[in-house]
């Protein structure tokens, strides 16, 4: 069992920053693939960013190319999301997931299995 806390969030003005947080518990954070999603009301879930078990490889939404930064720390179990140039649209609940297989990152939530019980981005304009 995996379990994941989100931190960060937050009400901010475009053009602001923020940065996102995403504590893993478990002993094999390092063999999982990690990945950020967000949701907005009436909308999907879709992700945001991804990034390989070892870090080198990740994935991101063309919304958000250029302004977001996924990373993560290994000894502090920890995933982050990087976010500039924060537009109103970006507005929605941000969720951290963890797919145990590990093996590639995808877009696609049913990929993942754990995930964190978000927390809330709303950008004013």
């Amino acid at each position: 069992q995996v379990y994941l806390v989100e931190s960060g969030g937050g009400l901010v003005q475009t053009g602001d920053s923020l940065r996102l947080s995403c504590a893993a518990s478990g002993r094999t954070f390092t063999t999982y693939t990690m990945a950020w999603f967000r949701q907005a009301p009436g909308a999907e879930r879709r992700a945001v960013a991804a990034i390989s078990r070892g870090g080198v490889e990740t994935y991101y939404a063309d919304s958000v190319k250029g302004r977001f930064t996924i990373s993560r720390d290994s000894a502090k179990q920890t995933v982050y999301l990087q976010m500039n140039s924060l537009r109103p649209e970006d507005t929605a609940m941000y969720y951290c997931a963890a797919d145990a297989a590990g093996w590639r990152i995808s877009p696609d939530p049913n990929e993942y299995d754990y995930w964190g019980q978000g927390t809330q981005v709303t950008v004013s304009s």
